[in-house]
């Protein structure tokens, strides 16, 4: 095995899916860098791996990552692991990366499960462009819904039904996937609009929420007053931006509009 950092993917529930050069690896490295030891613990003393190990998280990685790339620079082996699928994506790993290839240190990759692509094929949306956003930021959902395309997010389980409640209001022509516990006993993919999934029983466990690209056909006059007459009590501001991004207007256009139903409330 080539001196260097190894990241690899390890299952994200199924221990099936591990695969037989990820625990090669495993074995043969001189350390590796886990982003929790006592979770990593699990998977190597079922797939009998001893190699020693320290932690790399999101709270040390700045203080461990120079280290780590010391030791390699005299001839170690790392392998990096996170707690479930593949370091760096939404997950420790990019800063080792980067410094690596910075220090001149090679980098290898052994292929695992990922959780955000796994629920893209099971959504059944398209999949020839997507955007991956990591965690749902509320904040953003606005100039997110401009991604006309496929968008994956994570989502907890503690905040995904007032997720879907406010993509009812913000993407409401656009269908989205939950799918939840990829791998697992539990899998479970649920699909619809967001107006027809906010009554579900609060899905439980590790969530992926996809979001369908955006219909291509232009919204019909009526359709557009409708909208306007539910964001007409936010600020002009706030309404024009949050009626431009659901109808695909311009802003100009949505400002317009707004002052329009102000002049006839008035």
């Amino acid at each position: 095995m080539q001196t260097g950092l190894y990241i690899v993917g390890t299952p994200i529930g199924n221990l099936s899916d591990m695969s037989p050069r990820a625990i090669e690896v495993l074995r043969s490295a001189d350390l590796i860098a886990a982003e929790d030891t006592r979770v990593f613990g699990k998977l190597a003393s079922h797939f009998d791996i001893k190699t020693p190990r320290c932690a790399m998280h999101d709270h040390n990685e700045r203080d461990v990552v120079p280290d780590l790339i010391e030791k390699m620079q005299h001839g170690m082996t790392v392998a990096a692991v996170s707690d479930a699928g593949m370091p760096g994506v939404s997950d420790p790993g990019f800063r080792l990366v980067r410094e690596c290839r910075a220090a001149g240190v090679p980098v290898f990759v052994v292929p695992g499960p990922t959780a955000a692509v796994s629920a893209l094929v099971l959504s059944g949306f398209p999949t020839d462009r997507f955007t991956f956003c990591g965690f749902f930021d509320e904040k953003k959902v606005r100039d997110d819904n401009k991604i006309r395309h496929t968008i994956i997010y994570y989502e907890s389980p503690n905040r995904i039904m007032s997720t879907i409640a406010l993509l009812a209001r913000v993407m409401p022509e656009r269908q989205i996937a939950i799918v939840r516990e990829i791998t697992k006993i539990h899998e479970e993919t649920i699909i619809g609009y967001p107006a027809e999934l906010v009554g579900i029983t609060p899905p439980r466990g590790e969530i992926v929420l996809v979001v369908a690209p955006a219909p291509e056909y232009k919204m019909t006059d009526a359709e557009i007053r409708e909208i306007v007459n539910d964001v007409v009590g936010a600020s002009t501001k706030d309404a024009a931006a949050d009626l431009a991004a659901r109808t695909g207007i311009s802003k100009k256009e949505a400002y317009r509009r707004l002052l329009e139903k102000h002049e006839e409330q008035a």
